[in-house]
């Protein structure tokens, strides 16, 4: 694949020579060569290539001559995963529109912020997530927001301003070709960030970006049409957006979809639609391993197993490997503001380097500083820095962010990471989950990774937490495997005869479970507000 040197948002970037130009390309291509694949499973329904197409054009038509929006206007999502939610995904990319696609989870303060941050223009929210939409539309707090679009099949809701999303599938006898004027560089997406520290901000995802992170995926993971996945997390994050709904449809693969991950469906489907394909944060993988039928069933579908987001355990490594045993493994690392991939490990590596997050992606570019801003040598860990086509082009309407988060055009992404001599990243932790214990650095990842050694444990987080002597001390949480009983001396004996002993846990906390966002990442900050109270 060939690289050329262009110039996109003052940047210049290595980008692919051949590439298709907008995300809507993808899905007729996959109409004109295989129509009747099917693009998409939800419960009880199917969809092919065409019949996607259609109601694609059919939404497509009613939103921009019906009730008016045009290229630009932001449309607010707040859906769970659902044929619908691809739909309206597709038809922004058809109309030249923008998704702010929100996490459900949001409260209501939360989704007023963005809602109006982002200038939405409409809004498409299913029947679960009504209520506060609904709030705040009666409220007059979202005052911009002109159009509401409610999915409810089984029509529970008043009207009350609210318009049936499904009437704008339906098909119309004299529907329009749209004329499409987007240029890739054009946003495709509006991404809000967890917001840790000061207010969400709003990544801009470009058709441009986004179609370099769908070629990297394509070749990195030898994926064909026959591909078949199986999306558990939310398509309002990358992983599940781009990285399994979007990858789909550059392959001209299926994608079966889940509404929320429950461990049983997820192992269920995983068998009963041979799926090849599977793409998660390392907690799912952890729980699908603890279930009954892979102790009497064999899983001979799945070719390709990807994870990221957090750090991989070498022990549930070990455990896919044995479980899934024709599938390639590939540790992947990326952020919203990277349209998903930054690095991806290739097919072939050295055993050496599996606790590795990969090479760069074609076109990428890393480097690695330290606080003085000056360039690490190999092996030596600070602040990763990354440039290349898969960069978002900012945040949305904040200058400030802006300025602190970009840097002759690399974006600083907040992790604490090393470069081998042979260009293998690593990453040791996020900035702000990095322990100083009196003037030692400990990242909590090292301590983690043995903790998930211990036969008797399932999950394990480590956070810092406050002490008078060192100023901050190891603290793990540990979660036991069903039916198991561990004690905290023996979580640290295991600890101490591993690593260093100011690595070892000063305290240890015994949980039910660890509290996780919709895409599987533990919420370390939760863990934090735990210690404090």
């Amino acid at each position: 694949m060939e690289l050329v040197l262009e110039r996109h948002y003052d940047r210049e970037v290595k980008a692919f020579k051949e590439r298709p130009k907008n995300i809507y390309d993808l899905l007729q291509q996959n109409v004109h060569y295989r129509p009747n694949q099917i693009a998409l499973i939800y419960e009880n329904q199917s969809i092919t290539y065409k019949e996607l197409w259609q109601q694609v054009e059919w939404l497509s038509h009613h939103l921009v001559y019906q009730y008016g929006l045009k290229k630009g206007d932001k449309i607010a999502a707040v859906l769970g995963n659902s044929i619908e939610y691809c739909l309206l995904i597709y038809a922004c990319a058809h109309m030249g529109a923008v998704l702010v696609p929100l996490n459900t989870r949001l409260k209501e303060k939360e989704l007023e912020y963005m809602i109006n941050h982002s200038q939405a223009k409409a809004i498409v929210v299913d029947s679960e997530f009504f209520s506060p939409i609904n709030h705040l539309k009666n409220n007059f707090l979202i005052n911009r927001v002109e159009h509401f679009f409610l999915i409810d099949k089984k029509k529970e809701f008043v009207n009350n301003g609210f318009y049936s999303f499904h009437s704008l599938i339906q098909k119309t006898k004299d529907a329009k070709r749209i004329i499409r004027t987007s240029q890739e560089d054009d946003p495709l997406f509006i991404m809000y960030t967890s917001g840790t520290t000061g207010l969400p901000k709003g990544a801009v995802g470009s058709h441009f970006g986004i179609i370099h992170s769908l070629i990297n995926y394509e070749s990195a993971f030898r994926l064909t049409s026959d591909t078949r996945t199986l999306i558990a997390v939310p398509l309002f994050h990358v992983t599940g957006l781009i990285g399994q709904l979007l990858l789909m449809a550059k392959v001209g693969g299926t994608a079966v979809l889940m509404r929320r991950h429950k461990t049983n469906e997820y192992v269920d489907l995983l068998f009963d639609h041979k799926i090849s394909f599977l793409f998660n944060v390392p907690t799912i993988y952890t729980m699908a391993l603890t279930h009954e039928r892979f102790k009497i069933e064999a899983c001979e579908s799945v070719r390709c197993i990807a994870y990221g987001g957090a750090p991989m355990p070498r022990a549930t490594m070990d455990q896919l490997r044995q479980t899934f045993n024709h599938a390639s493994l590939h540790n992947c690392y990326g952020a919203t503001e990277t349209c998903s991939p930054t690095t991806i490990m290739p097919m072939n590596h050295p055993e050496s380097k599996m606790m590795s997050v990969g090479l760069p992606v074609l076109g990428a570019e890393v480097k690695v500083i330290n606080e003085r801003g000056e360039e690490c040598p190999p092996n030596y860990p600070g602040e990763l820095l990354i440039k290349g086509a898969m960069v978002i082009e900012g945040y949305w309407d904040n200058e400030e962010a802006n300025k602190k988060s970009f840097e002759d055009a690399f974006w600083k992404s907040g992790d604490v990471a090393a470069v081998d001599e042979d260009g293998f990243v690593y990453i040791m932790d996020r900035k702000k989950d990095m322990i100083n214990r009196g003037g030692e650095k400990i990242f909590s990842i090292e301590i983690e990774n043995v903790l998930h050694l211990h036969p008797k444990i399932l999950e394990a987080a480590v956070v810092g937490v406050a002490d008078k002597l060192f100023g901050e001390v190891v603290k793990a949480f540990i979660v036991p495997l069903k039916g198991e009983m561990i004690l905290e001396k023996e979580v640290k004996q295991f600890v101490a005869e591993r690593l260093a002993d100011y690595k070892v846990p000063a305290e240890v906390e015994f949980l039910k479970e660890l509290k996780k966002n919709p895409n599987g990442k533990i919420l370390k900050n939760l863990l934090r507000t735990s210690v404090k109270s």
